[in-house]
């Protein structure tokens, strides 16, 4: 059971109802972390917001959600591991390499340098090493992707948070976190 209020479409206000509708009409339905966000409206705008602009960026979907799977183990966020096995098997990935992503490395040998530098952006609070940022370029990452994948980091760990401090129901299939 949430630890916060799950916020519907039953107890919503007529501002959190509007962007229920929204999220619904471009999902088909209203994740659960998504209606704990809805608590603040401000917060779930804001959370939207960068959602969508940062998904609009260079770094491809398959590897957003290696990352997403990388830092939801590496944080042991139940809740957002089982949302992005779903999401990662949707966007194309096997589970032989979401199993990869989850131990922090990935079978493209490009995108193990991304989830790599995730997983030590987090480790690290953000302390990366220049051999690491150099690694990440020689790879083929641009500046650009770089501060793409930064930002996938605070986006993760933002609803890794958030996820593990509300309780929220899965509502996904549940995947175990690993040990």
């Amino acid at each position: 059971m949430s630890r916060l209020t799950v916020i519907d479409f039953n107890n919503a206000n007529a501002e959190q109802k509007a962007l229920l509708d929204a999220i619904h009409n471009q999902l088909g339905m209203v994740p659960n972390f998504l209606k704990v966000f809805a608590n603040s409206p401000a917060a779930l705008k804001a959370f939207l917001g960068l959602f969508g602009v940062a998904n609009e960026g260079a770094l491809e979907p398959q590897t957003r959600e290696r990352i997403a799977l990388a830092l939801a183990q590496q944080n042991s966020c139940q809740y957002c591991l089982s949302a992005h096995t779903a999401l990662g098997a949707n966007a194309g990935l096997t589970g032989d390499e979401m199993a990869a992503n989850r131990a922090g490395t990935s079978q493209d040998a490009k995108a193990a340098v991304a989830v790599k530098l995730a997983r030590s952006l987090v480790e690290h609070k953000g302390e990366v090493t220049t051999a690491e940022l150099s690694e990440a370029r020689s790879a083929g990452y641009s500046d650009a992707e770089i501060v793409e994948i930064i930002t996938h980091v605070g986006m993760n760990l933002l609803t890794n948070i958030l996820g593990k401090a509300s309780r929220v129901e899965i509502d996904f299939p549940k995947v175990t976190l690993g040990a």
